[in-house]
């Protein structure tokens, strides 16, 4: 049985966020692909990772049988989230911008499950699983756009999860979210409209060829 892990970051919740609308539409593609499969959920919002601490970092460099009591407590809770990613035949990811970039509560995520000579460095434990970036953004940070030089999620996930932790990442970007709220943005409407439409045709058909891949 394949094992998904979806995570989501947006403070928005429901319909009210895009990423978790794009995220939906993937993860019931992949359950109609595998009805008896797994799916490991964590909301980051509703329920945020500790960020990482001294005690939690350096007790990846230490011996266990030498950790404090510290740094065994905390070193236990990244250990079980990396086993999380581990598991995973494949992840789903909403990844919102907020001011740039990515929410604090998946930065938080992601400093936990790096750890050298495990999930990263010359052979990590998770390379080559599928990763599926949903990067939603209130307006447009694409190639020739006048904010390009502001993206800072594509970017920034690209070397984290591909070249660090050797995932197969792919992204999907659902763009000007901010239209239908923003009467300066009004003439944007339709672009928004098209460009969510996309988003939740792709994430359908990414998970579908995801599920492929994986049976093969």
């Amino acid at each position: 049985m394949a094992t998904l892990l979806h995570i989501d970051s947006s403070v928005f919740p429901g319909e009210a966020s895009a990423s978790r609308a794009v995220t939906d539409a993937f993860r019931s593609a992949w359950q109609e692909q595998h009805p008896d499969g797994t799916v490991i959920y964590r909301d980051l919002a509703a329920n945020p990772v500790p960020h990482i601490t001294a005690a939690a970092h350096t007790a990846g460099f230490a011996d266990p049988a030498a950790h404090t009591a510290e740094q065994a407590a905390e070193f236990a809770a990244r250990v079980k989230l990396i086993e999380e990613l581990e598991q995973a035949d494949a992840v789903l990811i909403g990844a919102p911008m907020y001011n740039y970039t990515i929410p604090s509560t998946l930065k938080a995520w992601l400093d936990n499950v790096i750890l050298i000579g495990r999930t990263a460095g010359d052979t990590p434990s998770a390379k080559g699983t599928p990763v599926t970036v949903v990067a939603s953004r209130g307006g447009s940070y694409a190639p020739g756009t006048p904010r390009e030089s502001y993206e800072y999620v594509q970017n920034y996930l690209t070397a984290v999860l591909a070249d660090a932790l050797g995932l197969d990442v792919d992204f999907i970007v659902p763009e000007l979210t901010m239209a239908p709220h923003n009467p300066a943005m009004a003439e944007l409407v339709p672009l928004f409209e098209d460009s969510r439409d996309r988003a939740l045709r792709e994430a359908a058909a990414k998970a579908k060829a995801v599920a492929e891949r994986l049976a093969a």
